[in-house]
């Protein structure tokens, strides 16, 4: 697996500067994994723009499936009431379908009192080069990746939001919190406030978020290998169990099981030729050091024949269940009863 270039946020910083400084532009595309900064500086953009209780007038909304280049046309030509600018949202249209040039026509000429964002949330955005239209985004608009953001910056706003719950957290804790939940703010927000309701103490513990934060599938599974590693084939079989008892596919928890190995793969790899975690985020696009390193002392407890092996008869589990219509559960539980057994081999 290639290294994944690193984000680039410079059209989401100057968004930033934009709103902060009251110099918002005219037409925006925004798109990217992260819906809630989105969603945030969208809704900040609201409020610099259009002044309270005049959002009724002020504030137009289309999307993608009533979209109408004529009605957009409309709503340009509408000027603004009590306000010094309108407001235009655009919902999950690709503009790179449909008349492009009808389109271009209408962004090439829009007033100064007018901002017309394009927002991506269902839809995937795509750019086309090519077209005049791309062209044209690029010089009279900003096209805004919301990115997932990096373990620093994430930290700092976990901690933020507990503040706010009147908790602390340390940034060890924090970690662990991205770890087990993922990285999207929107999902962390609710595991926050789970966590920030349950947690007896000021200072918010590991304790605290094992008893009630929702972990997502790929840190189980990680659970499961690390019982593995440790000669704890009963807790293995328990995590597996929870799993298949909460009805997720076999070949959906083979699929993330095979991703894991494949990791602990290449961690184990990389031990034996002297490279660290930073090697190891690059080789699989991580943007934080927590995995990487939770990785990297997993695969010391693994011999390098063990993780090669695992990867290979995980591929082969793989084939038997999409081409033998054998029962995935029992090839599942049927792996994890081999891995463990020649743990160490």
């Amino acid at each position: 697996m290639p290294p994944k270039g690193k984000a680039d946020n410079t059209a989401y910083q100057k968004l930033k500067k934009d709103i902060k400084e009251g110099t918002i532009g005219t037409l925006y595309v925004f798109h990217g994994e992260e819906a809630y900064l989105r969603d945030f500086y969208l809704g900040q953009m609201k409020k610099k723009l259009l002044p309270a209780g005049m959002e009724e007038f002020n504030l137009h909304t289309m999307n993608g499936k009533e979209f109408d280049v004529k009605t957009l046309a409309q709503m340009v030509d509408c000027l603004p009431m009590m306000s010094q600018r309108t407001m235009i949202v655009v919902s999950d249209y690709d503009i790179f379908k449909g008349d492009k040039d009808a389109l271009a026509a209408v962004l090439k000429d829009l007033p100064d009192y007018v901002c017309l964002v394009f927002v991506y949330d269902l839809l995937e955005y795509k750019s086309d080069a090519r077209t005049r239209l791309a062209a044209l985004l690029k010089e009279k608009g900003s096209v805004v990746p919301f990115n997932r953001q990096g373990q620093g910056d994430l930290i700092d706003w976990i901690s933020r939001r507990f503040r706010a719950l009147d908790h602390d957290i340390g940034t060890e804790d924090a970690k662990y919190l991205i770890f087990l939940c993922g990285d999207l703010m929107n999902n962390l927000i609710s595991e926050i406030g789970k966590i920030g309701a349950y947690a007896r103490h000021h200072r918010v513990t590991r304790q605290d978020i094992d008893a009630v934060a929702t972990p997502q599938l790929d840190a189980v599974v990680f659970q499961m290998t690390d019982a593995i590693a440790a000669g704890n084939f009963d807790q293995a079989a328990s995590v597996l169990g929870d799993l298949l008892h909460m009805q997720e596919a076999p070949i959906k928890l083979l699929a993330v099981l095979g991703k894991q190995l494949r990791q602990l793969y290449t961690a184990r790899l990389a031990i034996e030729h002297k490279k660290g975690t930073k090697y190891l985020m690059e080789l699989w696009g991580m943007r934080s050091s927590y995995p990487a390193e939770r990785l990297m002392q997993s695969a010391r407890r693994f011999s390098l024949p063990w993780c090669r092996r695992a990867v290979v008869r995980c591929g082969e589990t793989d084939l038997a269940m999409k081409s033998t219509g054998a029962d995935g559960e029992e090839l599942l539980i049927g792996l994890l009863m081999e891995l463990a057994v020649k743990k160490g081999a």
